[in-house]
């Protein structure tokens, strides 16, 4: 398949995921960062995007805000006209005509509260349907990264990406919808009312604009810089945290919590520093934009009151002028205020577009499988990580399984085991060669639909803090009670369950912390069993097991391997007897294989191991 069918077939998975989401409110907005990846500097392409798809609400809801505010213009215009009256002499119409305006006032003051109520929930509808798009995109996106992506990037940052970054959006698109175009709106209208009235007035008006704009790029290099400063710096401390809350085990083990506190101050001192020239910055431009706009106002202030006493305009247009001057005023004021706003907000889609335009993505064959029997061959792979495309990881690996082998694999460290497992998979593609898993190359395979047919026990139990019975049930649902139970019987957890206060329900605490290494590891086979996998993978299992916990996993591993195609990374030599076959690794490549008996009679590589290992599960016993 090739790159642009790839690419299709992602796009093709991420719409139907947006008509999903569509029923539940939820837009999808991959899309918007297509453009992105042919330039990645322009960041208003989004936000037209986005605004375009809401188009229809944003105006309807602009309409009504015209409505809902036009108090803002009516009042001056309606004041300036009844102190024009109170200055004329008294006749039979004056009190009707202060009657009459006073009615219109009232009225439109009223039509306020039920117009803004419409207008906010308008706005609002609009804007958590976008917040919700977004965080919606940004996990479907890191849902289809490949684990070598997750692996490279510190998960801090990406929490700072989601928490931080995505709110920082969310705030300028609302700075956007709810104070910029209003603001436009206002000093538009404020500008025609002038211009129909005295147009020499609206020389004042629009010099208010420049001047400001003038302010704006004065200060505007230094607070774009002063904020990616400020967001980079700001992803170091969440990703310093996150690791900090990894090793705490290990720090207070060594005595080490004075030190890590030391190295955290000195992270947040960083950030709360370059957080506090992100403000002065903030308020030096504020205050500038504040001083200079209400000089330009008394300048204002003093020219209608001259042209009144000329007789150009009446007394009471002085008002009028300086009510429209100050709704203007303070419209230009909000939008020049909203500038460091935009520009984190900007800098916030900078930070969210490096995860959407990555091109790191799982590969999405279109080949869909409802059943396979569990027959994998490799056939010549080689893998070589991105960064260093000239040391294979896995060199020129051939292996043929059958359906209902038991494979095991073993090797030193960094022999390229594991990489295997990754590569069975789906994790990793090869560099060069092929996999075929019941005859159809892996690059043709619909992963999802595979995957749903394999499961994996690795080395590290990965619990979350629900019930064992929810840990167990992981992503299934209406669990019929012989399948789990066979599941709890072929992971022999059964021995341990019983004992527990509330049995399955028993709460696992956070990572699986309440119960034993053995424990946790048998809750993690009985996940893997529940699904009843055609293939099924043993990443080191017994590894971190103390020797009765690994001979109650082990005891649970012989009775999952029945009837499916098993492999099994090991690290004590012995528990592996029963494998059909046992592949030997070493540099990345397939140096023997056979029998435990063969290899044990071919006296290479594999019996050298041995012996070492008895070694050392001899010193560890004694140890014990």
């Amino acid at each position: 398949m090739t790159m642009s069918e790839n690419k299709a077939s992602a796009y093709e998975a991420s719409s139907k995921a947006g008509k999903h989401n569509a029923e539940n409110m939820i837009p999808a907005y991959e899309h918007l960062f297509d453009d992105e990846k042919q330039a990645p500097k322009r960041k208003t392409g989004i936000l037209y995007k986005l605004f375009k798809m809401n188009r229809k609400k944003l105006l309807s809801a602009q309409l009504v805000y015209i409505v809902k505010a036009s108090p803002v213009w009516i009042m001056p215009i309606i004041t300036a006209e009844i102190i024009n009256i109170a200055a004329k002499p008294y006749d039979s119409t004056t009190f009707t005509a202060i009657a009459v305006y006073t009615a219109i006032l009232v009225i439109v003051l009223l039509q306020n509260v039920p117009t803004h109520v419409l207008y906010a929930k308008m706005i609002n509808t609009v804007m958590r349907r976008i917040n919700a798009g977004m965080k919606s995109a940004l996990v479907r996106k890191l849902q289809r990264l490949s684990i070598t992506y997750h692996k490279e990037i510190e998960s801090g940052r990406i929490q700072s990406k989601f928490l931080r970054d995505l709110e920082s959006v969310d705030a300028m698109i609302r700075n956007i919808v709810i104070t910029l175009i209003p603001a436009f709106i206002g000093v538009l209208i404020s500008i025609g009312i002038s211009t129909f009235n005295a147009p020499v007035m609206t020389l004042f008006f629009i010099a208010i604009v420049p001047v400001n704009i003038f302010v704006a790029k004065l200060f505007g290099k230094r607070i774009k810089t002063q904020n990616r400063e400020f967001r980079l710096e700001n992803e170091s401390v969440s990703a310093k945290f996150t690791s900090m809350l990894t090793l705490l085990p290990v720090t207070k083990a060594h005595g080490l919590e004075r030190n890590e506190i030391n190295s955290f101050d000195s992270e947040v001192e960083k950030l709360m520093q370059k957080g506090l020239k992100v403000d002065n910055t903030n308020a030096y431009f504020g205050s500038w934009s504040w001083v200079i706009s209400n000089i330009i106002s008394v300048v204002c202030l003093i020219f209608s009151a001259f042209l009144a006493v000329r007789g150009v305009i009446n007394v009471g247009d002085i008002v009028l002028y300086q009510a429209l001057f100050g709704s203007i005023n303070g419209n230009v004021l909000a939008i020049i205020n909203s500038y460091p706003a935009l520009v984190t907000g900007s800098e916030a889609i900078s930070s969210v577009s490096e995860i959407m335009i990555s091109d790191d993505v799982e590969h999405i064959g279109r080949k869909k499988i409802s059943h396979i029997k569990g027959n994998i061959a490799f056939n010549h792979v080689c893998y070589s990580y991105p960064d260093d495309p000239e040391s294979y990881v896995i060199n020129d690996f051939s292996l043929d399984v059958k359906a209902g082998e038991c494979i095991a694999v073993v090797g030193q460290s960094g022999s390229g085991k594991s990489t295997v497992m990754n590569l069975i998979i789906g994790f990793l593609k090869p560099t060069e060669g092929h996999i075929y898993i019941d005859g159809v190359d892996m690059k043709e395979l619909d992963l999802t639909d595979y995957r749903h047919q394999i499961s994996v026990v690795p080395q590290n139990s990965i619990l979350f803090p629900g019930t064992i019975r929810e840990n167990i049930t992981y992503g299934l649902q209406s669990i019929p009670r012989e399948r789990l139970e066979n599941a709890l019987e072929l992971a022999n957890i059964n021995e341990f369950v019983k004992s527990l206060p509330r049995g399955l329900d028993t709460p696992a605490g956070e990572a699986g912390g309440k119960l034993s290494g053995g424990q946790r590891q048998r809750i993690t086979i009985a996940r893997a069993l529940i699904r009843n996998p055609k293939i099924l993978i043993l990443d080191e299992a017994t590894s971190a097991l103390d020797n009765l916990s690994e001979y109650h996993v082990q005891q649970a591993i012989e009775k999952s391997k029945q009837g499916r195609t098993t492999f099994i990374v090991a690290h004590r030599l012995s528990t592996i007897r029963s494998a059909d076959r046992i592949v030997v690794m070493e540099a990345g490549r397939c140096v023997e294989i056979g029998t435990y008996d063969e290899l044990m009679a071919k006296r290479g590589r594999f019996y050298e191991m041995k012996a070492l290992n008895e070694m050392s599960v001899t010193k560890e016993e004694a140890l014990e």
